[in-house]
């Protein structure tokens, strides 16, 4: 469930926060059109998984304006980003799918098999251990984005720059890998900021790689075009930010060009970076 504060909230927005759906009559939402991507991949609990929703301010150059007044963002009262895998729909019900998943080889690596992109009788097993361990819904060996994401984030944990990709610097820096969808921040070798899942731009909408700098921090920021909310925004390039959403980060679809976090970790980078911090970004999110 979600607190609403002091806040009315249109209808076609209310509907898809709180799992409803947008209207049939209603045109798509800002940041919810159609991905070749996501188009036969679907939530693999029956009615898991919440409507996406506009989630980004939909400027990409210039930055963002903020409404008039102060307006509280929606405040989650529980979790709202279990663990459910998206996976076809003919393997919603599969007790252990043949079917190779989007993230096949990258899941195999990660799990120590044989990275040759195809499913076995073995990787499916081994797939399921690991969804099972992890509490990953349902666990029948699909190797889709929320088991991918989750297996980058385990290995990542010990040592995020192990590849040093993200340069080493006295002053603080804010590390985007998109290529593993993970994010955390460093001072020195030190990491101040643990590293976690993220969501970069999709296709037509990707996040800019390079250094940038947080220059507007905004913590109950409204996308004013779409009246969306985008909690704990802290804009690095023109209308690209850090920022919350409601609901699962590891979809098939990624953002309009923010880095989404979930609402608790957006929170805890609230209180890590400064205005004027530095972000290094680098990478292709992976199927772009």
């Amino acid at each position: 469930m979600i607190r609403w504060r002091h806040r009315i909230l249109p209808p076609l927005l209310a509907a898809a926060l709180l799992g409803g759906g947008a209207p049939a009559s209603a045109a798509p939402a800002h940041g919810v059109e159609p991905d070749p991507a996501a188009e036969v991949l679907v939530p693999g609990i029956v009615g898991a998984g919440r409507p996406e929703y506009p989630m980004d301010t939909p400027d990409q150059v210039l930055p963002p304006t903020a409404p008039d007044g102060e307006i509280p963002v929606p405040v989650p009262e529980e979790e709202v980003d279990e663990l459910v895998e998206y996976l076809p729909r003919n393997a919603v019900k599969a007790a252990c799918t043949s079917q190779t998943g989007m993230y096949q080889r990258q899941v195999e690596r990660l799990l120590g098999l044989k990275a040759d992109g195809k499913q076995s009788a073995a990787d499916c097993k081994a797939i399921r251990a690991f969804q099972t361990k992890q509490k990953i819904k349902p666990a029948n060996g699909y190797a889709g984005p929320v088991t991918w994401a989750r297996a980058e984030l385990l290995a990542a944990r010990k040592n995020p720059n192990a590849a040093r990709k993200c340069p080493v610097r006295s002053y603080p820096v804010a590390c985007v890998d998109l290529n593993r969808e993970l994010m955390w921040v460093q001072k020195g070798k030190k990491i101040t900021y643990a590293v976690v899942n993220i969501r970069s731009g999709r296709a037509g909408y990707r996040t800019r790689t390079g250094w940038h700098s947080v220059y507007w921090r905004h913590k109950d920021h409204w996308s004013s075009i779409y009246d969306t909310p985008m909690p704990f925004s802290q804009f690095f390039d023109g209308g690209q930010a850090f920022h919350g959403v409601y609901g699962a980060i590891a979809t098939p679809t990624g953002s309009r060009g923010c880095v989404n976090l979930t609402y608790k970790n957006a929170e805890k980078l609230w209180s890590v970076l400064r205005k004027g911090d530095r972000v290094y970004i680098w990478g292709k999110r992976p199927g772009l």
